[in-house]
């Protein structure tokens, strides 16, 4: 059978199957002997020692698509990266550090801007309209007035979805909205946890339905952008593309060039301006990490 990981203790590792449930699996020697770990999310081909138990052994480890460090999971189709609009306020060069590194892991990211009641519609706009030119996917919510839930519980199915974003803007009360309703309950792993003495706080994921999950953690609240040529940056800058074959040089960065059609761009409030900054801050972040 092949299934996904959902959880992981102590060698023990639980495989979610589609229409079987849940199967409590130990990871074959050769894993170690090799130095491979399962991650969480892993679609792994699993043997069935005991079907009535739900028993198995976990034989391969499928080819991941991607895999993310914090939290340690793999095979993730998009990201919700929640900010809050006020308490506190969105860090837009934070946010940009998600996109980019959401983009170079090949997860689709969407933007969520929760806490929406404490702002008026104006404010909430002007806040929305920094990331309006650059084809994101923007969600607003309210977690305390459950605004927005409903769509955002939409775009979860068939995928899986990690919440990512700084903390105290809100993703925890998300997250508790979706479960309370949507999201099944994977009996068989809670009372095979229950039945051992492990506990465990490392990520785990949620299954809604037959190929739908969450990552269940707080997500991460800071990316650190490394391993990345300062060249590469402008290509995870959706909303340069339109506009780079308008410079008057091939392999412009779009920062002192002259005869730039992204700076003009700029200059013509068609790309924010926040949204620059941010570029121009992480290029030469990317710049003094390689001179070092």
């Amino acid at each position: 059978m092949i299934g996904k990981i959902v959880k992981g203790i102590a060698g023990f590792y639980y495989i979610h199957v589609p229409d079987k449930g849940v199967y409590e699996c130990k990871a074959r020697g050769i894993f170690r002997n090799q130095k491979i770990k399962p991650y969480i999310g892993d679609n792994v081909k699993i043997a069935v020692l005991d079907e009535k138990e739900k028993l198995g052994n976990v034989l391969e480890i499928l080819p991941r698509k991607n895999s993310l460090v914090r939290p340690t999971v793999a095979n993730i189709d998009q990201a919700v990266i929640v900010f809050a609009v006020e308490n506190p306020k969105p860090s837009f060069n934070l946010l940009d550090r998600f996109l980019v590194m959401a983009q170079r892991q090949e997860v689709n990211p969407i933007i969520c801007f929760n806490k929406i009641d404490t702002l008026s519609k104006e404010d909430v706009n002007a806040i929305k309209d920094v990331y309006s030119n650059t084809g994101y996917h923007i969600m607003l919510t309210s977690a305390v007035e459950e605004i927005g839930i409903s769509p955002l519980k939409d775009i979860l199915f068939n995928k899986t979805t990690v919440f990512a974003g700084p903390s105290g803007v809100g993703k925890s009360s998300i997250l508790n909205l979706i479960q309370s309703e949507e999201i099944l309950e994977t009996g068989e792993v809670s009372h095979k946890i229950k039945r051992g003495k492990h506990t465990t706080r490392h990520a785990s994921l949620l299954a809604f339905h037959k190929d739908s999950y969450v990552v269940d953690t707080p997500g991460f609240s800071s990316l650190f952008i490394e391993d990345m040529e300062k060249e590469e940056l402008k290509d995870y800058f959706i909303e340069f593309q339109r506009y780079k074959d308008g410079c008057k040089f091939g392999g412009c960065n779009h920062i002192s060039e002259p005869k730039c059609a992204v700076k003009k761009a700029v200059q013509d409030g068609e790309i924010s301006e926040s949204r620059y900054n941010s570029y121009t801050l992480l290029y030469e972040e990317l710049k003094d990490i390689r001179r070092w």
